[in-house]
């Protein structure tokens, strides 16, 4: 399957002097799910990162139309990550722009992201944000090497469905760990765990199965997941 899929620039006001950068990833035409995904990058790296740029066009690909975009910090070219509030009013900035784009109003809108991405969209949808869903890649449960640290307790506030993908060997969460976790807060979530992957989904050689194929298998587990979803709500009159 080629992964390729250009990308329209999105502009995200955030206030009167601050503008992050977002890119859309529409939906194959035929495929169209009426969903979009909205994706926030990690603390270490922005919007286009060969991890964040692969998944929204692989999901792209699946029917979903995927947004990914820069926190502040990233846009302005800086290394630390702004404080919680800053990234969580930038993340509702970017829902807004979202549900007022011409092209995407209608969908479902789901929210997520890699690691700190994942959990700012976490924290937004515990405020209250309504949202059909949440998808997480790597969701950040703890510090590395510090799991009594574990940052979950908001989860049980939100009130939408959730999937988390998860490295069996993430040291910010096992998928173990994220199974767990879902039992002992009563969550609606589904874990997909990736077999021998870490933080970032990649797994040793000695398993003989490339970044690709693992991409694409969990891009095909959020689009299953995405299309159950849709279904439910049908089901439920939403």
């Amino acid at each position: 399957m080629m992964r390729f899929t250009m990308a329209e620039k999105l502009s995200i006001h955030i206030n009167d002097d601050d503008i992050v950068t977002g890119s859309i990833y529409f939906a194959t035409p035929r495929k169209r799910k009426r969903a979009t995904l909205l994706l926030g990058h990690g603390a270490g790296a922005n919007q286009q990162s060969e991890f964040m740029v692969s998944f929204a066009r692989g999901l792209a690909l699946r029917g979903i139309d995927a947004v990914t975009f820069n926190f502040l910090y990233t846009e302005r070219s800086r290394r630390a990550p702004d404080r919680n509030d800053k990234l969580e009013s930038c993340y509702m900035s970017a829902i807004d722009s979202v549900r007022g784009h011409k092209k995407l109003k209608g969908n479902k809108l789901l929210i997520g992201g890699k690691s700190m991405g994942g959990r700012i969209a976490s924290q937004v949808a515990a405020s209250g944000v309504e949202v059909s869903g949440l998808i997480f890649l790597g969701y950040p449960l703890h510090p590395p090497g510090k799991p009594e640290a574990t940052r979950d307790a908001h989860l049980a506030l939100v009130r939408s469905p959730m999937l988390f993908l998860q490295g069996e060997r993430d040291a910010f969460g096992t998928s173990e760990e994220i199974s767990r976790m879902i039992k002992r807060l009563k969550l609606d979530a589904r874990i997909y765990p990736v077999e021998g992957g870490d933080h970032s989904f990649t797994v040793p050689k000695s398993r003989g199965i490339s970044e690709e194929e693992i991409f694409r298998l969990a891009e095909d587990e959020i689009a299953r997941w995405v299309d159950e979803l849709i279904r439910n709500e049908k089901g439920s009159g939403k």
